[in-house]
Order: C-alpha cells, then sequence, then structure tokens
C-alpha cells in the first residue's frame, strides 16, 4: 500500500506538505498541489480510512435500520427508493450507508446498539421497524445521532410523511367523484396507520359522509392475501361498498384480484384506491389511483438531516420535516352521478 512517505519521496517534498496538498490546505500553491495529487494518483494511492477515523473521530459510514413485518427487505416498492434517494444524498457528501443486522437467528447476536457500536456509525436512520421494539428504544436513547422516518419520538429529529393530508386529500377525491359507499381495508396499527384513519374518519365527518362500522377492515401493509379475503367479505354485504381504499398500492393487488375473480370491472362495476405511488400501479389497466408519496424527498431529507445533526451538533435543530405526497387520479375510480 502506498503511503504519504512515498509520495514525499517521489515528489521531494516533506510528508506534512503531501498531507496539506491531499487536504486541499490553503498554504500550498495550486502548482504543487496539482503535481503532489497527480503523482498520488499515479502511485495508486488512496486515503486509509481507519487512519482517518482516528484523525477525524468520523467513520464516513451511516448505520440504516431496516426491518418490515411481510420481510420483504429491499424487495419494499415504497422503502426502497426511499432508501434508494437516502443512498444517492449520503454518497454525494462523501459518507457511505451499511444495514445494521437484523437477524434475529444469526450467532453471537448483537443489539441494534452494540451492533452500531461495534461497526462505529456516525450515525443511524430507522425505517419501516417495530419503533416500540426495546432494542429500538435503547437505540433512540443512546449519544449516537438518530434520524427517524415515519415516527416520531420526543427530541429525535422525525421525517414524516404527511398521512393526515394525505387520506383527507385521497377521500376527498373519491367523495368528489360521487362515491357516497366507501370502504377502508387500513393496515395494521401504527403511527402511519392511526393517523390516515382518525384523517379517514375526520374528512368523512366534514363532508358528511357515513362510514358503517362493516366497511372498516383491517389487513397488514403489502399482505395481498389478507386483502384478498377483506374484499370478499367487502363484497359480500348486502350493501357492498362502490369503493374500496386499500392500506398501501402492493396491497391493493389482493383486492382486484377478488374483484376480478367475481367477474367485476374496474371502475365500472367497483372503483379501488391504493396508497404509496409505486410504479407498478401505473402500469395496470386501468391505472391505479393513489397518493403517490415522495420517496425521493423523504430520502433526501433523512440523510441531511442525519449528517447535519452529525457534523452541526449544537446548531441542528430537533424537528419534524413533514413531506406532502399528492393524488394520482390513474382510472380505477369511476364517477357516479
Amino acid at each position: 500500500m502506498v503511503s504519504m512517505k512515498d509520495i514525499s519521496a517521489a515528489c521531494g517534498v516533506s510528508v506534512a506538505t503531501v498531507s496539506k496538498a491531499l487536504n486541499n490546505h490553503s498554504d500550498i500553491g495550486e502548482e504543487t498541489k496539482e503535481y503532489i495529487r497527480k503523482t498520488a494518483k499515479e502511485m495508486g494511492y488512496f486515503p486509509n480510512s481507519a487512519a482517518k477515523a482516528l484523525k477525524t473521530n468520523r467513520t464516513y459510514n451511516l448505520g440504516v435500520l431496516f426491518v418490515d413485518d411481510a420481510q420483504s427487505g429491499l424487495k419494499h416498492d415504497y422503502f426502497a427508493y426511499v432508501l434508494d434517494s437516502f443512498k444517492q444524498t449520503a454518497e454525494q457528501q462523501g459518507y457511505d450507508m451499511t444495514f445494521i443486522n437484523c437477524c434475529k437467528t444469526r450467532n453471537n447476536k448483537m443489539s441494534y446498539l452494540d451492533h452500531a457500536r461495534y461497526r462505529g456509525f456516525d450515525g443511524v436512520v430507522i425505517a419501516c421497524i417495530d419503533f416500540y421494539d426495546p432494542e429500538v428504544m435503547d437505540l433512540v436513547r443512546s449519544d449516537i445521532p438518530v434520524v427517524t422516518i415515519d415516527h416520531l419520538f420526543n427530541n429525535r429529529i422525525a421525517i414524516i410523511s404527511d398521512n393526515v393530508k394525505g387520506m383527507r386529500d385521497l377521500l376527498t377525491f373519491v367523495y368528489n367523484k360521487g362515491h357516497r359507499k366507501i370502504a377502508y381495508i387500513h393496515g395494521m396499527d401504527s403511527a402511519v396507520t392511526q393517523s390516515r384513519l382518525s384523517s379517514f374518519y375526520k374528512t368523512a365527518q366534514e363532508l358528511e359522509l357515513e362510514i358503517p362500522d362493516e366497511y372498516i377492515k383491517e389487513a397488514a401493509y403489502r399482505d395481498t392475501k389478507a386483502t384478498f379475503e377483506k374484499t370478499q367479505e367487502l363484497l359480500d354485504l348486502p350493501n357492498p361498498p362502490t369503493c374500496i381504499l386499500y392500506p398501501d398500492d402492493f396491497a391493493s393487488f389482493g383486492g382486484i384480484n377478488a374483484i376480478k375473480e367475481r367477474g367485476l370491472s374496474i371502475p365500472q362495476d367497483i372503483s379501488v384506491v391504493g396508497y404509496d405511488g409505486i410504479r407498478i400501479g401505473r402500469h395496470l389497466e386501468p391505472q391505479l389511483t393513489t397518493l403517490r408519496q415522495d420517496t425521493e424527498l423523504v430520502g433526501a431529507k433523512a440523510a441531511e438531516c442525519l449528517i447535519d445533526l452529525i457534523e452541526h451538533p449544537k446548531t441542528t435543530l430537533i424537528q419534524q420535516v413533514v413531506v406532502e405526497g399528492e393524488v394520482f387520479e390513474g382510472k380505477s375510480v369511476g364517477t357516479i352521478n
């Protein structure tokens, strides 16, 4: 491995001068800097990350804690795009990202906090997990900089999709299409579900829209089998709904299959609505009506806030950053006159 001492010998300058040139110090002339950098590159020099970490007390590595109930991992359409944006933003600022090991069956299992310290992460982003898991709580209470996505803790920065406005806009859109018999299959209990469900009921009240109890069902996010079954239950009602809202776009596919199995057409016989705005929904026939979340902005904001917290801990505001989505009209909601 080529060292700074090797470069100093090749260039005929001191090791201190090489170090200043490679770190772009202003007290070295541009011509000298360029010569030293060119020589270092030709010799195959790369700075040692371990040495840099000792000098700066940073690893420039961010931890990602991400587990979803369906165990879909990076196949999770929504969070895959969020994390891709997080990764791109972090890399632009010189940081790498590493996933915290979440496998509960591995040997010598470390807690999330122990793993974060073992890897020396400068900070951690937490997304799509049981936020009430004691291991997660220990990590959140630690001295490691933490940013959460779609969950709010005291004294921690949170990047939140505007689920209240999103559900209000979505239900209002369906209402304006003439629908009055609207069912909602919501996700399992979580902060996100609570926000969406409360907003659903509040918006319905404002619209003077009656929602029978039998129109409200529960199914896990991304669980197409459960939404298939819940959709069948709704279709079997004596007074079935004219439109069904689903927990997310992926889960809506189960409901769509149940509707088609009955020989019904979308949106002529019944309308369907998703949530998230994943790309595959735009390639369905008919295109899925949904609330398109801004995954790029959610991921970018998470990275920006975490890096600010790491680099400027005394001046970075601990705040809740709310990211709005927008209704994608699609063609799966028909008009009722």
